[in-house]
């Protein structure tokens, strides 16, 4: 999709605003630096990945998905509904 959020350029912007190096993130989240800058050119993230990058960074990366997705009406075609 064109207009799909890039999780990963969302990732690195909040690094850098707040003035963190990628070292420091890699170390808070047990990864190498090399993973890092292949998860900021990604358009998706591993649930758990992504959960650990919100910790480190005090951002909650769900909302911001969960927001994007509501306001765009943007959703993948094989979306599970959760039902009772």
């Amino acid at each position: 999709m064109n207009d799909e959020i890039n999780i990963g350029k969302l990732i690195h912007e909040q690094l850098k605003k707040d003035g963190r190096k990628v070292s420091w993130l890699a170390k808070e989240i047990y990864c190498d630096r090399s993973h890092l800058y292949r998860i900021f050119k990604q358009n998706s993230i591993d649930t758990g990945l992504l959960m650990r990058i919100s910790n480190a960074l005090n951002c909650d990366f769900f909302a911001l998905l969960s927001s994007y997705y509501k306001k765009t009406g943007n959703q993948e075609p094989n979306m599970l509904e959760i039902t009772d």
